[in-house]
């Protein structure tokens, strides 16, 4: 038997995912709300927080779970929707961040996914590796005599955008300012949607937008063999229109920044807080592609995902109406003692490890591949030309936020061979 829920039927559990505690350490907090077990009602968002892996596993998998309001939601409703979270007066936000392969269902995701996976398959991304190599032994070429890094800032910031850049078709020294512009739009995205940010958001918007048209018509004068000059054949195809072609190229830039990044900081941080995994990964290199898994489920850099169901649903014996939002809690999940064996243990050779990170179902992030690639040939080039790693600020700062989950800057001592 089924029971009915309720906003007022929420569990007592402290959630604050903006303070200084929630950043510096949120698995206590994930741990009471699995512990209470159900979902938990978060008022600020007007969300059901699902924070066990059986629970989020089977919510990402549910067809009947969607990320757009269009399919449940009349156009006056979903207008009320936006100015109740701020969202409104937001004309190029609202048209190439808020619409987006990402937050597309049904026959309109299928058909935006179509487009480019082929390009993110592990055979194409396989053949990036000697050119990342390469980038990555240049970069550490420029820092090895440095002494002291901050990992976030000289390394893990430089690589992940670069190489997507380039895969996009996007020129080098342009790169810098594409992650600026990213993370200002997807700061818009978590608990503070103040009218501040929300400025902040829509001018970096315009500017990506402005960016990305004048690039777009240099290529349609001379293509190249880059994804904009794929994606502009696949607008003359009709398989795409020219918003969604901006939406999809912001999107593709945006999740190759932030995430990345901040997963390189936080699984750098593991190493040094385990320093017997570190040596562990020293002597047996062939472990990385483990460690890296690891990485991404001890501290999933995209902690919160959200679904909307467009039928009445029953999760853990209660019955949630049609329209009902779902906070999918990623890193809670991963760190669920159900599902993983020592869950709160980072050991670099998990396996299995079924970890969310990556989303699942129709969702299931597109870049895994190449994100995994990215930090496979960090990580293996750092403990390899660097036989000293020392942490130098024992207590870094982590981001706040529902959203994110990594390190702002992570200072580290390095000594060359």
């Amino acid at each position: 038997m089924t029971e009915s829920v309720s906003t007022r039927d929420q569990l007592e559990v402290t959630f604050a995912p903006l303070s200084p505690d929630f950043a510096r350490d949120p698995y206590p907090t994930y741990k009471a709300l699995r512990d209470k077990g159900g979902l938990h009602y978060f008022e600020d968002f007007d969300i059901w927080l699902a924070s066990r892996f059986e629970d989020v596993s089977a919510i990402v998998m549910d067809k009947r779970m969607v990320r757009s309001l269009e399919d449940i939601a009349t156009a006056e409703e979903i207008a009320r929707i936006q100015r109740a979270g701020n969202w409104h007066d937001m004309p190029n936000h609202s048209r190439f961040v808020q619409f987006s392969l990402l937050d597309s269902d049904g026959a309109v995701h299928d058909r935006l996914r179509r487009q480019v996976f082929k390009l993110f398959t592990p055979a194409m991304i396989a053949k990036l590796r000697d050119q990342i190599q390469t980038y990555v032994d240049k970069l550490f070429d420029s820092l090895a005599d440095r002494g002291q890094i901050d990992f976030v800032d000289d390394l893990a910031a430089h690589v992940p955008g670069h190489i997507i850049g380039r895969l996009l078709g996007v020129p080098d020294e342009d790169c810098p300012q594409l992650r600026i512009w990213s993370e200002n739009i997807v700061q818009f995205f978590d608990v503070d949607r103040s009218n501040e940010r929300k400025r902040i958001a829509e001018t970096n918007t315009t500017e990506f937008y402005e960016y990305l048209t004048a690039l777009k018509h240099e290529r349609e004068r001379s293509p190249k063999d880059d994804l904009i000059s794929v994606l502009i054949e696949a607008e003359r195809a009709g398989a795409m229109n020219a918003d969604e072609f901006i939406s999809t190229c912001m999107l593709i830039l945006m999740a190759g920044h932030g995430s990345t990044i901040d997963v390189l900081g936080s699984g750098m941080h593991a190493l040094l807080r385990f320093p017997e995994q570190m040596a562990r990964l020293r002597q047996d290199p062939a472990l990385i592609q483990t460690a890296v898994q690891e990485m991404f489920r001890y501290e999933s850099p995209l902690p919160f995902f959200h679904r909307h169901c467009i039928e009445d649903v029953e999760i853990g014996g209660r019955t949630f109406a049609r329209g009902t939002k779902f906070g999918l809690l990623y890193g809670a999940a991963n760190r669920d003692p159900k599902q993983f064996e020592n869950a709160d243990a980072f050991d670099i050779g998990r396996s299995p490890n079924r970890h969310l990170a990556f989303g699942g179902g129709v969702h299931f992030c597109l870049g895994n591949h190449l994100a995994r690639l990215d930090m496979d040939i960090i990580f293996s080039t750092l403990l390899r030309r660097f036989p000293t790693i020392a942490l130098v600020d024992e207590q870094p700062e982590y981001k706040r936020g529902l959203s994110v989950r990594g390190p702002k800057k992570l200072q580290i001592a390095i000594r060359p061979a």
